[in-house]
């Protein structure tokens, strides 16, 4: 058996180098996806009984609200605006570091929450704000989460950085 062969990180899409669309947001991220049952309803097509299900977390609303908000603002602005066709998506998450971290070097948050559950708030209030027109745009995307101070794209606090890019020209 042989070992498997290393995969090369760069893109075999001709992305743009300058990003079509860079905003800081700051706040706690909020991860969406996992949901807690509070009941149940009735489906207004067939009348049965349906469970009714939240957010578990309750970050989710406000994170993707000021998302939301600075994507909007960006594009007021004029320093971004729609963005048709394929989307890159690059990410970075600064996470509130713990008090019990050790100070004196380097740590990473490899816990909760999930970044593909950030990822999909961050995209559902990109879609909101009218930045695309449904994250299934996105065919490549790169994502971290980092604590302050320890990633040249970490915030000083809690937030994050987006970073959408679109397709060059092709010949």
């Amino acid at each position: 058996m042989t070992a498997p062969t290393l995969v090369d990180h760069t893109s075999a899409y001709a992305w743009n180098p300058t990003p079509a669309l860079v905003v800081a947001v700051h706040g706690i991220a909020g991860p969406q996806g996992s949901k807690t049952a509070v009941g149940y309803g009735r489906s207004r097509k067939t009348g049965k009984a349906i469970p009714l299900m939240r957010e578990s977390s309750a970050k989710v609303k406000p994170w993707r609200e000021k998302v939301q908000a600075a994507i909007e603002q960006a594009i007021t602005r004029g320093e971004a605006q729609y963005l048709a066709g394929p989307v890159r998506a690059d990410i970075t998450f600064t996470m509130p570091k713990p008090a019990r971290a050790p100070k004196g070097r380097r740590t990473y948050p490899a816990v909760t929450p999930d970044i593909d559950k950030l990822e999909r708030s961050t995209y559902d209030a990109i879609t909101k704000a009218g930045a695309w027109k449904d994250d299934g745009a996105v065919i490549e995307n790169h994502n971290r989460k980092v604590y302050p101070g320890e990633h040249p794209d970490a915030l000083p606090a809690p937030g994050a950085v987006i970073r959408l890019y679109t397709l060059g020209e092709t010949a």
